[in-house]
């Protein structure tokens, strides 16, 4: 893998020293292959395609705990449309639900 590059032309020398292949057509299929993979693992990660730099940069989202809970909030800010539905809903007096003045953008 360290030695696999973005350019078809040097993959397929690579696969000419480190493989036995038949034939020039299916060397020539190999390196292409192995070009498409490497250009879509630059881009992120492939499914089905484990890479120790991949596994660790997943290990290391994984283990990420944050300080403070998002579920856990003293208030939760709402524009008046948002307070409107709860009241129709027989939502009005949750507790922690403040209406902000000014109007959220999406």
């Amino acid at each position: 893998y360290t030695r696999l590059t973005l350019d078809f032309h040097t993959n397929k020398r690579i696969v000419d020293e480190v493989a036995i292949v038949p034939s020039k057509r299916m060397r020539n299929k190999i390196a292409g292959f192995t070009t498409h993979l490497m250009k879509r693992i630059q881009r992120g990660p492939v499914r089905n395609i484990s890479l120790k730099l991949q596994e660790e940069e997943r290990e290391r989202r994984m283990d990420f705990v944050p300080e403070v809970s998002a579920l856990e909030q003293e208030f939760i800010e709402v524009d008046s449309e948002t307070r409107d539905m709860l009241e129709a809903m027989q939502f009005k007096d949750l507790a922690g639900v403040q209406v902000s003045s000014a109007p959220q953008r999406m």
